[in-house]
């Protein structure tokens, strides 16, 4: 049988398997997000597409936890992203996402299989469009998820700092020509709450080595201070593949979000002089190796985006925003401007 119709078929089974018969605590959830954009360019929308089209993903997971003994519990995840609503589903109904077995003790939390990076992670709730066409990933690099991996998650210290790790197994990574690898790990440290609750702030810094053929440290910041949250990030990246090994620069993201009642406002400035985020890469002709950036300097990408979004209820959110993308970079010499960007995008996310 097909491995992505079995995996959708165990997924709805489950579904409907007696609870007495599942593993303790095991929860099954999942979120639905469809929307519809309109760009002067491909580069930033989800289907890949300009002009008018429709962008949708599915996410699905099962997760639990276990009591082994009264100190040690069994953590497991399993989660793949569905593409049956578009085209892209036709051929590839699902595609990998996080999925992991792990123990959990009073000293910290091992994973082990595939899962953010703790170097995407550090973002917390900084990235106000997470997941959409305006994600923060259109200029910062390094917003990955790895598998064949090893996480560690310490406990919560004087319950405001917490110190993470993530670290590739080398013989398990496919090969990119690059400069020399070596280990490839992810190193945070955060004090705070991401969610704001316990501490209205929330502060993370990271390092990544190699990951995602990158070499990268980050600083993040968040803060609420009643309705009003605000937020910043800054980012220098390298890359270490050979196509692009002239390619480096600074990423910086500043935003603020104001609720009111069940709306949320929320406007963002961004502006990154590396050219590694996937808006840039997808403007000068894609991931391939083929490319030769080698040759690219002076890199300027901005993008702003304006949007609200209004809870419907407690699983079900309409949103919609505006984006302007615009840059320019030299190439040997010979200064190219990109096509000025603008999206506007509506939709609606449920979660179940």
């Amino acid at each position: 049988m097909n491995r992505s119709i079995y995996t959708i078929l165990c997924c709805f089974l489950y579904c409907f398997t007696p609870y007495k018969v599942q593993a303790n605590n095991t929860q099954f959830s999942g979120e639905i997000n469809s929307s519809i954009s309109n760009s002067n360019t491909p580069y930033a929308t989800l289907s890949e597409k300009s002009n008018s089209s429709l962008e949708n993903w599915i996410y699905i997971e099962i997760k639990g936890k276990d009591e082994i003994s009264s100190k040690l519990n069994v953590l497991y995840k399993m989660s793949s992203l569905v593409y049956n609503a578009s085209l892209d589903g036709n051929d590839n109904p699902t595609g990998a996402y996080n999925t992991y077995l792990g123990l959990e003790s009073a000293y910290g939390t091992l994973l082990i299989g595939r899962n953010d990076t703790v170097f995407k992670f550090s973002e917390g709730d900084i990235d106000l469009f997470n997941s959409t066409n305006a994600d923060i990933g259109n200029l910062a690099a390094g917003q990955t998820i790895s598998a064949d991996a090893i996480w560690y998650y310490s406990p919560k210290i004087a319950d405001l700092i917490s110190l993470n790790s993530t670290y590739l197994m080398t013989r398990n990574q496919a090969d990119t020509p690059s400069e020399s690898t070596g280990s490839q790990y992810a190193l945070t440290a955060v004090v705070g709450d991401k969610n704001l609750l316990n501490q209205q702030f929330y502060f993370a810094s990271a390092y990544n080595k190699g990951i995602d053929m990158i070499n990268a440290y980050r600083q993040v910041a968040q803060i609420k201070l009643g309705n009003v949250i605000l937020g910043g990030l800054y980012q220098h990246t390298k890359s270490i593949k050979l196509n692009e090994k002239n390619m480096k620069g600074n990423t910086y993201f500043i935003n603020l979000k104001y609720n009111l009642n069940r709306i949320n406002f929320k406007v963002e400035y961004g502006k990154d002089t590396s050219g590694l985020g996937w808006y840039f890469t997808n403007a000068t002709g894609g991931s391939g190796s083929t490319i030769d950036r080698s040759h690219y300097s002076d890199i300027s990408i901005e993008q702003i985006t304006i949007g609200a979004d209004y809870m419907l209820s407690a699983s079900t959110r309409l949103y919609t925003h505006a984006i302007m993308f615009q840059g320019d970079y030299s190439n040997s010499g010979i200064n190219t401007s990109l096509e000025n960007d603008k999206v506007l995008t509506i939709g609606i996310d449920y979660n179940f």
